[in-house]
């Protein structure tokens, strides 16, 4: 635009400028995680949101052991009560009262109801739900990692809709793990206290195993939502991921018992903060922090090697579940 001659720039397209400002590429460190973290807050709000909807049969499990809806009774807490109330009610002496103080008395009872019996058997979608809700949230989180563009509800039905059946049938697979290793932790604690020298190899065994398991975790649900492979070579690359990416495992156990740590300190000085903190970001954290640490070890060995060597026959189909 000329005005007296003289060329005037009103709106200049290409002037130099601050820009938008760059998010990370990938996970390159501590520095980074804390900023890619708080800058996807509020996408960690929403997927810690899917996981405890996304789980919902966890709370008939809750309702149903809170007895609620129970039937709630007194009765006799020894079996003498009922010799010692037909003696009472033919005579009485101060010996029989003090006995009848003893033995005589009488506790709460639960007794379940239909309803109940009901909402435990609701639970039981839980081995539906527990895989794809997994398989969903770390399709998201996968992507959250790699700093690519996300659409939360989308995305979330994408990754189940391509992965439902190993989604289910793992999901039932982690539930039966998960269960056993914590049973058998919580059974051999308590025989530990005898000294039995073989309780106590079997308790700090149970023990490692569940941390082993827990590091397998990190990469199980990404393998199974990047790559095209059968459960069992999920769970052997799994493994093997659990000791090639052992300090990345371990800072992301450290930061994962910093979280509940902090949760539990809340919860002691401040009830209802330390309720609301799970249902907000609890357990999205604690998932990030292991998509953290597990992408890039995978990204290393099965992704990067991929296109570094292509497959010469075109035809041939590719590992990849989906290239993004």
């Amino acid at each position: 635009m000329k005005i007296f001659g003289k060329e005037i720039k009103l709106f200049n397209y290409y002037a130099d400028g601050k820009g938008v400002k760059k998010e990370p590429e990938g996970p390159k460190g501590l520095k980074n995680f804390f900023i890619s973290y708080f800058r996807k807050f509020t996408q960690l709000v929403t997927v810690n949101i899917y996981m405890i909807l996304g789980n919902f049969p966890v709370l008939f499990a809750l309702l149903a052991l809170s007895g609620n809806l129970n039937i709630h009774l007194r009765a006799p807490a020894t079996k003498l009560y009922t010799v010692l109330y037909g003696i009472l009610g033919d005579a009485h002496s101060p010996v029989l009262s003090a006995i009848n103080g003893v033995f005589g008395l009488r506790g709460d009872m639960s007794v379940p109801t239909l309803a109940t019996n009901i909402f435990w058997g609701l639970s039981l979608l839980i081995f539906v739900t527990f895989g794809l809700v997994n398989v969903g949230t770390t399709y998201i989180l996968r992507n959250m990692v790699k700093g690519e563009p996300i659409f939360m509800w989308g995305d979330f039905w994408y990754a189940i809709k391509r992965n439902f059946k190993q989604g289910i049938l793992f999901g039932i697979l982690d539930l039966v793990f998960i269960s056993v290793l914590a049973g058998d932790i919580i059974f051999y604690y308590y025989t530990t206290s005898t000294g039995n020298f073989m309780m106590n190899m079997f308790f700090w065994f149970s023990l490692f195993l569940a941390v082993l398991y827990y590091f397998m975790r990190f990469y199980i649900y990404i393998v199974m939502v990047t790559f095209d492979l059968s459960i069992v070579k999920i769970l052997k690359n799994a493994l093997i991921f659990s000791f090639l990416g052992f300090k990345r495992n371990i800072m992301a156990l450290l930061g994962t018992v910093a979280m509940l740590f902090l949760t539990a300190m809340v919860f002691g000085f401040f009830i209802p903060l330390g309720v609301i903190i799970p249902f907000v970001f609890l357990f999205s954290t604690c998932a990030y922090m292991s998509a953290y640490a597990a992408f890039p070890k995978v990204k290393e060995y099965m992704i990067d090697p991929y296109y570094e060597e292509e497959p010469e026959d075109e035809g041939e189909e590719p590992i990849f579940k989906d290239r993004g």
